[in-house]
Order: C-alpha cells, then structure tokens, then sequence
C-alpha cells in the first residue's frame, strides 16, 4: 500500500460505515501505521462544537440545544442567522479540512474520515434548501482547499433498513423516512456522477465488504 492515504467514508447513517471504520483502523495499527480517524459534519466539528458551548455559557439559555426543538427551528427561520451559521460551519471546515488534515498528512498519518465535503453538502441542501450553499464563493474555496481522497466510499442502504438499524443503536436524532428517502435520493445521484466515489452496499456481508475496502486500500 503506499505510504499514507487519505480514505474517505460517506453515505447514510447506519450503513455500517463506523463498522468497516473499525476494521480499517485496526488493521492500518497492525502495521504499524500512524491513523487519524476524524468525524465531521458542516456545524458540527469539535471545534465547532466547542466554540457552540463557550457562546452558551456566556448568554445561557438564548442558544438552542443541539437535536430538533421548536426553539432551533424558530432560530434557523432568520435568513440572517441562517447564513451567519453557515458561513461559520464552512469556515471551520476548511480550518480542519484545508489545514489540520493537511498537518498530520505531512506528519505521514494515514485520514480516515467518516464523513466529509459531500455529506455535508447533502445537510446543507436538506436543511437549507433556499440557500444554495453549493453556488457560495466561501463553499468553492472550501472545496479548492481540502485535502483530496486517495480513496472516497459511499455507503448506502435501503431507508427501511436505516430505520431498523436507527433504533438498535438508538439514534438521538435519527431523520424522519421523508427525510431518509431524501438523503438517500442525492447519495445515489452523486454516485452517478462522480465515478471515483465507490458505492458499498452496507446490506451485504461485513466481512465480504471489509475484504472489498482493504484491497482498494492495498492491505492485500
């Protein structure tokens, strides 16, 4: 394999992604590599998470809590504060995506993201339609800047099958089937599109899918 790679991992929640995570991250540390595995979705990064919790200690109960509340939905109803946490969530993408990433893959560790630029995207056309957050100049610089992928997989199952999983693992904030159905939809079109996304098929076989996802990576 070569020496350090960059393996992306996207699709659905509860397609098994976490789970070939795992296998990937175990197998990279059985040869001695050095891995990050970083999780990330556009507003809710560890940085941004942090910066979330300072503004709530200083102004208490104004800032909604994460997950859905009538309280969020009356605050993302303001297309001023819309766009103020987009451009927020954008700008400390590219600080993890363009800079930090790029820092441990020059120290030679091997990315494995679980999630990346197009899940995010996906949130973003789900949650603010009218916003066209694809067409920002900030979004293109985003894009321009990341650090690329080695390897891309896009993970999907049927919204039936997510929706069983959900309750299993149980999901704090698990999407409505609407909501899944959706997702799902503009995970497939992208993989039409994009011919260096992978697709894995998450119904099938663990352990026939880790075998599929460690030759593409070289460890056999």
């Amino acid at each position: 394999m070569k020496k350090r790679q960059v393996i992306i991992f996207s699709g659905l929640d509860c397609s098994g992604k976490s789970t070939q995570i795992d296998f990937l991250n175990l197998e990279l540390s059985n040869k001695n590599k050095k891995n990050l595995v970083f999780w990330s979705r556009g507003g809710y990064t560890p940085g941004f998470e942090l910066i979330k919790t300072i503004i709530r200690f200083f102004i208490g109960r104004k800032l909604p809590k994460p997950g859905k509340s009538q309280k969020r939905d009356r605050a993302f109803s303001s297309p001023f504060v819309r766009k103020i946490w987009i451009t927020f969530a954008i700008l400390d993408l590219i600080l993890f995506y363009s800079l930090y990433l790029r820092l441990k893959y020059f120290f030679n560790y091997n990315i494995i993201c679980d999630r990346y630029l197009l899940d995010t995207n996906i949130d973003f056309q789900l949650a603010f339609p009218t916003e066209n957050t694809d067409k920002w100049l900030l979004w293109r610089l985003l894009v321009f800047t990341s650090i690329k992928p080695n390897l891309h997989f896009v993970s999907t199952v049927p919204v039936a099958e997510a929706i069983i999983r959900s309750k299993f693992k149980f999901e704090p904030f698990p999407d409505t089937p609407n909501k899944l159905e959706k997702r799902l939809k503009l995970y497939k079109e992208y993989l039409n599109m994009d011919k260096n996304l992978i697709h894995i098929d998450g119904t099938r076989d663990i352990n026939k899918i880790k075998k599929e996802i460690h030759f593409k990576v070289g460890l056999v």
